[in-house]
């Protein structure tokens, strides 16, 4: 056992510990909103929600947007929530900046609202985030892709397939994280795009979707047919980027790397469409949120981030079958058993 995996079994017993100690209190009302209900990470995010609502015996309502960047109707669950007297919000925003003035009207309502996955800007406008660390997951890709490049890195030709134009935390994160570990100069860390290493063929935008996946390799492929690195911000979109390169007969030489690890994602590892990818844990962040919302109900106590960071870590796993020397990974056999609890 890898000390990540009892890293995370320890996380999963003290969760379970935490529900046991809140069973059996009255019915607490919690809100479940996410960036769309058809994306693989907010299904099973949900599923968390829903395992932890009903073990602690609270209800769990549930929104999404139509699709990624939709924050109008975001808002308008907020309102809902709100009216209907819930007692906590579990919220991956869409636009982190753009929901703030309704995740205030929240908390001044007196929910607790909880950011997870992605952090609102600022940070401290939820009351807690509980995440992945987003910057060490692209960190991880981007190391890993680096040593398995080698000398060759130096020459590299790289594809940014980012996620919205609005450029979200999570997207920044992941972005400029992989640009880090590929040892690339960052310009503003608080934005992708600015970037001047001549390695970078360009950034274009996904919506964390197999079809923006493949029309944005596609657009990049365009501007540079020698592409050989490809960064993905999901696993949905580096699916899109393989099936552009297999398009013109280029999937076997080009490097692709992701975040997420989902199941099908980790799948694509195991089968050569994905070279390594950094596995979250949703399941498990909404798990824990779905806790911390009741024990807020019961006795007002609001949950503490990790030692030394601004946010609660969820924690993160490079996944790869082909680990490079100096970064850490896991094996894809144990993604798989650890995938998205």
């Amino acid at each position: 056992m890898t000390k990540f995996t009892k890293t995370i079994l320890g996380a999963s017993a003290l969760a379970l510990s935490a529900g046991m100690a809140f069973a059996g209190g009255h019915s607490t009302t919690v809100c479940l909103i996410t960036k769309t209900d058809t994306n693989p990470f907010f299904v099973k995010m949900k599923e968390g929600a829903e395992a932890k609502a009903e073990e602690l015996g609270m209800t769990l309502k549930s929104f999404a947007g139509k699709v990624d960047g939709d924050n109008e109707t975001q808002v308008a669950a907020i309102e809902t929530c709100i009216a209907d007297g819930a007692k906590g919000i579990l919220l991956t925003a869409s636009d982190t900046a753009g929901i703030v003035p309704s995740v205030t009207a929240a908390r001044e309502a007196g929910l607790l609202v909880i950011a997870l996955d992605t952090p609102l800007e600022p940070i401290d406008s939820a009351d807690a985030t509980f995440a992945t660390d987003n910057f060490l997951a692209g960190e991880l890709i981007g190391a890993w892709a680096a040593a398995t490049l080698g000398d060759d890195a130096a020459n590299a030709k790289i594809a940014m397939l980012d996620l919205a134009i609005s450029q979200p935390t999570v997207g920044v994160l992941r972005d400029q994280g992989f640009l880090q570990g590929f040892g690339i100069d960052l310009g503003d860390p608080s934005k992708w795009g600015d970037e001047t290493d001549p390695r970078i063929v360009g950034n274009d935008v996904t919506a964390g979707n197999e079809e923006g996946g493949r029309r944005a390799m596609e657009n990049l492929l365009a501007i540079d047919p020698g592409i050989n690195v490809v960064y993905t911000i999901n696993e949905p979109a580096a699916a899109g980027a393989y099936e552009a390169l297999k398009a013109i007969g280029r999937e076997n030489d080009v490097l692709i790397v992701s975040v997420d690890g989902g199941c099908p994602g980790v799948q694509n590892v195991a089968d050569g469409v994905i070279g390594a990818t950094s596995q979250q844990y949703p399941l498990l962040m909404a798990s824990l949120g779905v806790e911390a919302v009741k024990a807020w109900a019961d006795s007002g106590v609001k949950p503490e981030p990790t030692e030394g960071k601004t946010f609660f870590d969820t924690g993160v796993a490079l996944v790869t079958d082909k680990p490079a020397e100096g970064v850490e990974s896991i094996s894809v056999a144990e993604g798989m058993d650890l995938c998205w609890g």
